[in-house]
């Protein structure tokens, strides 16, 4: 038997490697020194690809809006009949997920799929199928905005504030975009002093809200864990939410399916992982680490750096999701 997590749960959460493995932490790469082709856009590698696995922040828009050239893109992918599932670490179900590309921009008729971390963790609440859910109480601690309910909603939980009341910690990030780790210090420590496991929806670390950084659930759950408390994550890059968009996309083999993103720890780690092909949009949050100059072109140097400090290597690199 192996821990659900790098840190021990207590006995009773104790889990099986089959299920271990979807929720494990992901190993680095050993050093990369081969240059990553640098694209401008995708048209010279669509007819290399049938699938497309798209993150939404810093890819598709930036909270706001759509990012410069995505709609054509996902207009042109779909005239070719390309297939593409949007992959988010957005701790929403999906109907949210889908009203609220409508509001920004995206039409429904542009993509095929979604899926997303919220989905991953309301399903995981709902059947209680795997060792970790199955073993976990009813009272749940909420960390995050009343908008994020959904995933627990009508599954049956008690929804308590107080630590001392609760039997696990539910974290789907911060109330507000200008808050930080240490607004939520105190009733973390609570937590972890208690032993409580927390699951986490989203564990991206900061998304840019227009141009503006907020940090995400996956920031408060790295805390958790340096305060002794253990978390198991659902979401990219544990391989779990990539067999659902394989599902989603049956019938393309994995070796024609492209996986774009703007994260080297959550996008490119699980392409890594899953053997897939990806695209690192460098106009999202690794922006100001991969330009040659603020708003410039990619700096070759800069991204092979990234990309052996990071251990995950992408198959190519672009300023963005553009044809």
């Amino acid at each position: 038997m192996i821990a659900c997590h790098a840190r021990a749960l207590p006995e009773p959460l104790r889990v099986s490697v089959s299920w271990w493995y979807t929720h494990r932490p992901l190993q680095r790469l050993s050093a990369m020194t081969t240059d990553i082709p640098i694209l401008n856009g995708i048209a010279g590698i669509a007819d290399r690809y049938d699938g497309y696995i798209l993150d939404l922040w810093g890819v598709v828009h930036n909270g706001l809006k759509p990012l410069p050239g995505v709609i054509d893109t996902l207009e042109r992918l779909r005239a070719t009949g390309r297939h593409t599932c949007l992959l988010s670490n957005a701790p929403r179900r999906l109907s949210a997920l889908i009203d609220r590309l409508e509001e920004i921009g995206v039409p429904r008729r542009l993509y095929d799929h979604v899926m997303s971390s919220g989905e991953a963790t309301h399903e995981a609440l709902a059947g209680r199928a795997d060792p970790f859910t199955a073993e976990l109480g009813r009272r749940c601690l909420h960390i995050g905005p009343p908008r994020d309910v959904s995933i627990y909603g009508g599954l049956g939980y008690e929804v308590t504030e107080s630590p001392a009341e609760a039997d696990f910690v539910l974290n789907t990030g911060i109330r507000e975009h200008h808050e930080t780790v240490a607004d939520y210090e105190e009733v973390m420590a609570a937590a972890a002093r208690r032993g409580l496991p927390m699951i986490c929806a989203n564990p991206d670390l900061v998304v840019m809200v227009g141009d503006t950084p907020a940090i995400c659930a996956g920031a408060l759950a790295a805390r958790y864990e340096a305060l002794g408390g253990a978390v198991v994550y659902y979401g990219k890059p544990y391989p779990s939410v990539y067999e659902a968009c394989f599902g989603l996309l049956a019938g393309i083999d994995r070796g024609r399916i492209l996986a774009v993103g703007d994260s080297f720890r959550t996008d490119i780690a699980g392409a890594n992982a899953m053997g897939l092909d990806s695209l690192l949009v460098a106009g999202g949050i690794h922006a100001d680490d991969l330009s040659a100059e603020p708003g410039g072109p990619i700096d070759p140097g800069k991204l092979g750096r990234a990309a052996e400090a990071a251990g995950h290597r992408p198959t190519y690199a672009a300023p963005g999701l553009i044809w």
